[in-house]
């Protein structure tokens, strides 16, 4: 069901130039694309979990071979792996969720909505990437067995869901970017 969150902008929206309506801005495409609430958190909970994961798996690979200035958290000389941040994301954001902020529901402002989308997509990838040490119950992330299938199967999960949710607004923004480098 639609919102009313964001007006329907209209694909005419000036003079026309050799027939054609002057191409929309991003901003103009994705409030089109993204007028119902619930489909753009889904959207932006997709992006946060895509980029996340990537994001990650770069960190850690720098980790590990010991380059640049990060390392791991070791907190009483315990390793705290991302997955306890992904889960406290994770708890936290379902508790807001519980108790209506950010849902779309009611009197609920668009930034927290936006947010709790965000959080939730990081949150999940954090987890998800060692989704190999819950499962063994041991640090196997470096591991053939904590690397392999793992993260084709979560890259392409993340890559479908941002296609899935944003699919028609990546049409139409290359649409609108061809008939601007056409003009």
């Amino acid at each position: 069901m639609p919102s009313s969150r964001h007006p329907k902008v209209s694909t005419d929206e000036g003079a026309q130039t050799h027939g054609a309506p002057p191409p929309r801005s991003p901003h103009a495409l994705y409030r089109e694309h993204f007028a119902d609430a619930r489909r753009e958190r889904l959207f932006l909970s997709s992006v946060a979990f895509f980029l996340t994961f990537a994001i990650v798996r770069a960190i850690t690979y720098t980790i590990h071979a010991g380059k640049g200035p990060l390392h791991d958290v070791v907190v009483g000389g315990m390793h705290l792996h991302h997955l306890v941040w992904g889960i406290l994301l994770l708890l936290g954001v379902g508790y807001l969720w519980l108790t209506q902020v950010g849902t779309g529901i009611g009197r609920s402002l668009d930034w927290p909505s936006r947010l709790t989308a965000l959080l939730y997509g990081v949150g999940a990838a954090l987890t998800l990437d060692e989704f190999a040490l819950w499962l063994r119950l041991e640090d196997v992330y470096w591991a053939r067995e904590g690397r392999e299938r793992i993260d084709a199967v979560i890259l392409f999960g993340a890559l479908l869901g941002v296609g899935t949710w944003g699919g028609r607004f990546f049409h139409a923004l290359v649409r609108e970017a061809a008939r601007a480098l056409r003009r």
